[in-house]
């Protein structure tokens, strides 16, 4: 099976192929923005180098949020953009999944999995994953991916049933960290990229994939409305 994976969801930009059981071809830059202009031509890059035409590919993967407005356009655009011209599936992940799949390989049960994500606002993102000391990843969470308050975060775990050994990944591994350990929590800061990397995207995708299985739409996963708002007038000037 051969997987492009895309992200431009939070401050970076990627693009990988997955295909033999193995990834092929990756680019990956860190960057708050500019993911509009780099990650074609990454797209490119890691097509040719995989030796793969879009056509050749079985399915494409993309982070959906949550993340920055115009970052979860980006590369949703991108994606669908893809699927029209080459006739190929696309399916979304998660931002906090991509984030997960994988730390299994430095955090074992029975620590439960946090992801928290920088919001840019008062709030995180958070979502929580069952430890299952599979080696594939965290796969099992408590509850969709949510924004909370850092204040609310102690209580919103307690109401899932979570308590003691927590470990956190997500570039607001450290605030949540600050919050927890005042608490019951015993905390463990995940040694891990804080952001999603469309390599473990893709290998995610391949290696869960089903036609049966429910990813996530090509749409942008927001968790709350956009800061702008439409005037009521329409933005007309008033006579």
């Amino acid at each position: 099976m051969k997987v492009l994976g895309l992200d431009t969801a939070t401050t970076a930009c990627s693009a990988a192929v997955y295909g033999d059981g193995r990834i092929l071809s990756r680019r990956f830059e860190a960057m708050a923005r500019g993911q509009s202009e780099a990650l074609m031509p990454m797209v490119e890059q890691v097509l040719g180098e995989a030796g793969v035409d879009a056509v050749d590919l079985d399915l494409i993967a993309v982070t959906v949020g949550p993340g920055a407005f115009t970052g979860l356009r980006i590369g949703i655009a991108c994606a669908r953009g893809l699927s029209l011209a080459a006739d190929v599936t696309a399916v979304g992940v998660s931002t906090s999944q991509a984030i997960a799949f994988g730390i299994s390989a430095v955090v074992a049960p029975p620590w439960t999995l946090l992801v928290a994500l920088d919001s840019k606002r008062d709030d995180i993102y958070i979502q929580a994953f069952k430890p299952d000391g599979d080696k594939s990843g965290f796969e099992d969470a408590y509850a969709p991916v949510e924004a909370l308050t850092p204040s609310g975060l102690a209580s919103r775990l307690n109401a899932l049933g979570i308590s003691g050994e927590i470990a956190i990944a997500g570039d607001a591994a450290e605030r949540a960290g600050e919050i927890l350990r005042e608490g019951e929590f015993t905390v463990q800061i995940v040694d891990a990229p804080a952001v999603p990397d469309a390599a473990q995207i893709a290998t995610y995708v391949a290696q869960h994939w089903n036609p049966e299985r429910k990813f996530q739409d090509l749409t942008p996963l927001y968790l709350r409305p956009p800061d702008a708002t439409i005037p009521k007038d329409g933005g007309r000037l008033r006579a």
